[in-house]
């Protein structure tokens, strides 16, 4: 694939870059430099800046608000997003159910729901996962039962990040078990989280974050207008927005990101942290790493030219899953193995203003390295198991 750009491509990186460099606010800038967790305020100012920029959506359809992009220009923009170390956008509104509404929802849907995902108003989060229903997803229990002009839901889902602070659900709830296979029966609705019956309950994480939670629903009325496409295809929506979510938890650009910081902070140790430089086993690593990161980038390369051209991103999406995520983890092995023993303590102060950047590995101090390695463990499980995407691959790709 030929990756070099054309003179309007490299006018656009300009401007992609004195966007971030004028309108990337400073405070949530400083926050991200200093791993800083950022509150649900930096996130939606941060989309509302993109939105105003009209860049908020940049894989939508021109027609709801999408940029009309080349997938080289979302390459270029995701690129400088990561060097300019900007928060990555919350995806479960403009990058799942978004896609899913446009896609599949009414006329009503789209005028209803497409606005508030584009300027950041309304806040999503996503409801597949329950308690026994992971990976193997269709085994879900969560209930949907027809009552007149509604549906009466009861149910638990878990591991929904974020939920504590959405304002929306989407869900694949059960509306028929009467079937002869267990993807069939399942619908995808939209839930107000306001609505009576809705309790949220924290699942507080190895390195002591509030990000996941379970999602109870006891007796919950949710109006019909609510279900997205036909009764009983929830599973085929399903499936389109994993492909999107694992399509972008492959964090490429992110990635190329952090592995320059860890290059940048070895080459700059100082008497406290003797440089690794010279270690010839800990840059066989990086050396390795930085190949397979390259070979993945142009697999998601490949990947966004599909979708700019309409289609929905195949088993590829699986692919990018698989070593995105490898990557990512064997990034934080190194960031830890950087860090040595002041990887080690927990520093509660760690994350104020008041700390040095200078003193930082990866997204944080050396101490936050060890809650980044045991926090991102999950990133190979989320949005489908990597034992479940080899699955899929040997089905479609293999024909196994």
């Amino acid at each position: 694939m030929h990756v070099n750009f054309t003179e309007e491509e490299l006018k656009f990186k300009d401007e992609v870059r004195s966007f971030f460099k004028d309108k990337y606010p400073s405070d949530i800038k400083e926050k991200q430099n200093k791993a800083i967790p950022l509150e649900r305020d930096d996130f939606v100012r941060w989309q509302k800046t993109l939105y105003k920029q009209g860049w908020a959506a940049p894989n939508w359809p021109v027609e709801f608000g999408g940029t009309g992009w080349t997938a080289v220009q979302k390459y270029i923009f995701a690129n400088e997003n990561a060097k300019a170390n900007a928060p990555a956008i919350v995806p479960f509104g403009l990058g799942m159910v978004g896609p899913v509404i446009y896609t599949y929802g009414n006329d009503e849907q789209k005028k209803r729901f497409l606005p508030g995902i584009l300027s950041s108003d309304v806040w999503w989060c996503q409801g597949y996962s329950e308690p026994g229903s992971g990976s193997d997803l269709a085994s879900l229990k969560t209930k949907a039962e027809r009552d007149g002009d509604s549906y009466i839901l009861n149910g638990t889902k878990t591991w929904t990040t974020l939920g504590h602070m959405a304002d929306w659900i989407f869900c694949l709830v059960r509306t028929s078990s009467d079937v002869a296979r267990r993807q069939e029966g399942i619908s995808f609705v939209l839930v107000d989280m306001n609505t009576p019956g809705v309790s949220v309950k924290p699942i507080i994480t190895i390195e002591g974050d509030r990000e996941v939670n379970e999602v109870h629903f006891e007796n919950v009325k949710v109006p019909i207008e609510n279900l997205i496409g036909e009764e009983g295809k929830g599973w085929t929506y399903g499936k389109v927005l994993l492909q999107h979510e694992r399509t972008s938890i492959a964090g490429v650009a992110r990635s190329q990101y952090r592995l320059n910081r860890l290059k940048n902070k070895i080459k700059n140790s100082d008497d406290t942290q003797p440089s690794l430089t010279g270690d010839v086993d800990f840059m066989r690593k990086i050396g390795e790493l930085e190949i397979e990161l390259k070979a993945l980038e142009y697999t998601e390369l490949r990947t966004l030219a599909a979708v700019t051209v309409g289609k929905a991103p195949g088993p590829e999406s699986s692919l990018l899953k698989i070593r995105g995520t490898e990557i990512q983890q064997r990034l934080d092995e190194l960031f830890m193995e950087a860090a040595g023993y002041f990887s080690l303590p927990y520093v509660p102060n760690q994350y104020t203003l008041d700390s040095d950047p200078e003193d930082h590995v990866g997204f944080g101090g050396d101490s936050v390295s060890s809650l980044i390695y045991f926090n991102n463990r999950k990133a190979s499980i989320y949005g489908g198991s990597n034992e479940i995407q080899k699955n899929i691959i040997a089905k479609h790709v293999l024909g196994l």
